[in-house]
């Protein structure tokens, strides 16, 4: 046990650190990504490599660029490289270069190959494409929400926001005003004594390379967006790709004195010798020896929060180590990390009126952990609206855990989290709407089979293997999906396949490989053997239930129904037999007759075999699965036999020691085959 000198010690050591990067982090307490949907670059392109020399130039010059940089790197189309780094107006070039340095990284991470994205932190924005985005007005939505806090006087308040936003428009898109040294061009802010005891406070900026016509259209058009998201809110936050403004009734930037300043209605632009007279007020010693000493009594607590809080974390891997409690153990605090998507929620009212009061009419799915309806918002906008069931085993940590993973992953193949609802047992999830429903609506239906040919159920098949890739490996946190089936895959209208349902899934941290449980979560059939039996899961247990995945989507066949008497048990061995006596092609969906492509098929075939393999590391990774796919000659290695799920002399045991009713049965061992090299990727 460490003595209370050497605590104190790391405690002042902590508090010391917190003091020193306090107004760095400030700039990035709010991270989001934007990705359009579009064309992506393949690894060790000339395209990705003009991406990262862009990013670097964005970077380096972070502190001497007034807040603003763009840099173009390439000459050959479509290779080249467009983009930008726009830093808040009143931050300094300390913390600008802070945030664009976050952002470089972030931005790769978050949208990964894709040759158009956006960046947004509190402090900065970071933007590249692939066509020349300076000098052009691009009002495409990025983000809205509003402050979950109604206000109380609307009309009063309506009335003093409008003629805020109004003057802010006016003074961000002055071009003019870029001559006074101390403004700052396409910014603007705001701060309007409310009421007695109430300030609101408001911020516009644009891109400076707008003119000024086109940065006041841009902040119109965001400020459009008010309605939807912010009506009759404390504060709300428009993100369009040139501009973005905010308001709130708490003090959320630094005020500048050529900025804003306090007055019982908005004010007009300042004028100098207004800006003279408050500067002498802001520097007043008493206020600023006030400010500072509450900063630092601010700074010591949160340090002896920390500190305690890491010796808790240790005691309780202490009590791990000894075997107590494994899965009460989460690298992320959720209470904490909720609070950060705080402003997606939805009132219980405004669902309700989506979805007609949850209308039989509008319901189009149904789960295990409740009903899925669709709902249309006020401003004409789809969406789907997951309603969990009062009766369900997801609990409010398990709903928590939901909306944090979905809220913090960005991927284009990953369905997208819009908004949650959660009042007293209400817990509801609004995502984006998905016009084809989910993958089994489509595939097991004789008649809708047909609509997925062999081109778009491969397309399908290279988006679920993306999207299992980001989640182990290219996310900024590992996540273990733990029930990846065809009812959680989800089809746009371009048949795109979009992952989605993660009320199941395990945060994992960066040097974590593998957990166990004692609560075993999923659906029969698609389960690997070592997490079924044992509660041991990684993520070689998701490519298990991708290899199940991939092989229904051949075949049109569910593994859970799958029986061929004269053949196999069950589906995986049925395909594994065929493979061994050189007749995989059997196994292909008949609706399919002779349009798909012969190589392909037997190289998913292949894949999908190797990934349901009892033996752990004998499985591929989700990088090599996505390798083989875009491989068209390999050399290969016989996969060993599947598990067998049916008849099995310990499906008695398993009944005992699996919680959930539809988890009916354990794996036994499989016999192992000899392997052979082959050349090519047809058996012999």
């Amino acid at each position: 046990m460490w003595s209370f000198r050497k605590r104190l010690t790391v405690m002042m050591s902590i508090c010391w650190c917190l003091f020193t990067s306090l107004s760095t982090q400030a700039a990035q307490s709010f991270g989001y990504a934007s990705c359009p949907d579009g064309t992506s670059y393949s690894p060790g392109s000339t395209y990705e490599a003009n991406l990262k020399l862009l990013l670097t130039y964005l970077t380096s010059n972070a502190t001497k660029n007034n807040g603003f940089y763009n840099s173009t790197v390439g000459h050959d189309s479509p290779d080249v490289a467009y983009g930008l780094y726009l830093c808040r107006g009143d931050c300094s070039s300390d913390i600008c270069q802070t945030c664009v340095s976050e952002a470089t990284k972030a931005i790769v991470t978050q949208c990964p190959k894709a040759k158009e994205a956006v960046m947004w932190y509190d402090g900065c924005m970071v933007r590249y494409a692939h066509r020349s985005i300076i000098a052009t007005n691009n009002e495409t939505l990025g983000w809205q929400y509003g402050n979950p806090s109604s206000v109380k006087e609307e009309a009063r308040f309506k009335q003093v926001l409008d003629i805020t936003l109004s003057d802010l428009i006016t003074r961000a898109s002055n071009v003019t005003m870029s001559q006074n040294k101390h403004a700052i061009r396409g910014f603007a802010t705001q701060i309007v004594n409310y009421t007695g005891v109430q300030t609101l406070y408001g911020l516009a900026q644009c891109t400076p390379d707008l003119s000024g016509n086109d940065c006041g259209h841009c902040l119109r058009e965001a400020i459009g967006y008010l309605p939807q998201c912010c009506d009759k809110k404390q504060g709300g936050r428009v993100l369009l790709y040139s501009c973005n403004f905010r308001y709130e009734l708490y003090s959320f930037f630094n005020i500048l004195d050529s900025a804003a300043s306090p007055s019982h209605s908005p004010l007009p632009s300042p004028t100098p010798s207004s800006l003279q007279k408050n500067k002498g007020k802001h520097q007043s010693p008493q206020k600023i020896f006030i400010l500072i000493a509450l900063l630092c009594v601010f700074v010591m607590l949160c340090g002896i929060g920390y500190y305690f809080w890491i010796w808790n974390k240790a005691t309780r891997k202490k009590e791990v180590s000894a075997g107590l409690n494994i899965d009460s153990i989460n690298p992320f605090d959720m209470e904490n990390d909720i609070t950060t998507v705080e402003s997606l929620r939805f009132e219980l009212s405004t669902v309700k009126e989506a979805t007609k009061n949850f209308s039989l009419d509008n319901k189009i799915g149904e789960g295990g952990f409740g009903e899925v309806y669709k709902g249309i918002l006020a401003n004409g906008k789809e969406i789907a609206v997951k309603r969990l069931s009062k009766s369900s085993n997801q609990g409010a940590e398990e709903f928590k855990n939901e909306v944090v993973l979905v809220a913090k992953l960005q991927h284009r193949n990953l369905v997208r989290l819009l908004r949650y609802c959660f009042e007293g047992e209400e817990k509801i999830l609004i995502y984006e709407y998905v016009p084809n429903k989910s993958l089994d609506y489509i595939l097991f239906d004789p008649e809708k089979q047909a609509l997925l040919d062999w081109p778009r159920r491969y397309k399908i098949i290279e988006g679920i293997a993306k999207a299992m890739l980001y989640l182990h490996e290219e996310s900024r946190i590992r996540i273990i999906h733990r029930d990846l089936k065809p009812s959680n895959v989800l089809l746009d209208a371009e048949m795109n396949a979009k992952v989605s349902d993660f009320g199941m899934s395990r945060i994992f941290g960066e040097d974590q490989n593998h957990g166990k449980t004692s609560r075993i979560v999923g659906t029969y059939g698609y389960m690997s053997p070592e997490y079924a039996m044992h509660g041991d899961y990684s993520v070689r247990s998701d490519v298990f239930s991708f290899g199940v995945l991939l092989l229904e989507i051949i075949s049109g066949q569910r593994n859970s129904s799958f029986y061929q008497s004269n053949h196999a048990d069950d589906l995986l061995c049925y395909a594994w037999r065929l493979w061994r006596d050189g007749t995989p092609l059997e196994l292909v969906d008949p609706v399919l007759l002779y349009s798909y492509s012969r190589d392909e098929v037997i190289r998913c075939i292949y894949i999908a075999l190797l990934c349901v393999q009892e033996d752990v590391d004998s499985r591929p990774s989700m990088d090599t699965v996505i390798l083989m796919l875009n491989s068209h000659s390999v050399t290969i290695i016989m996969p060993q036999e599947p598990p067998f799920f049916q008849n099995s002399r310990s499906r008695s045991k398993i009944k005992e020691g699996l919680k959930s009713d539809h988890l009916t049965t354990k794996y036994t061992a499989s016999w192992s085959v000899d392997d052979a090299s082959i050349t090519g990727i047809y058996p012999r």
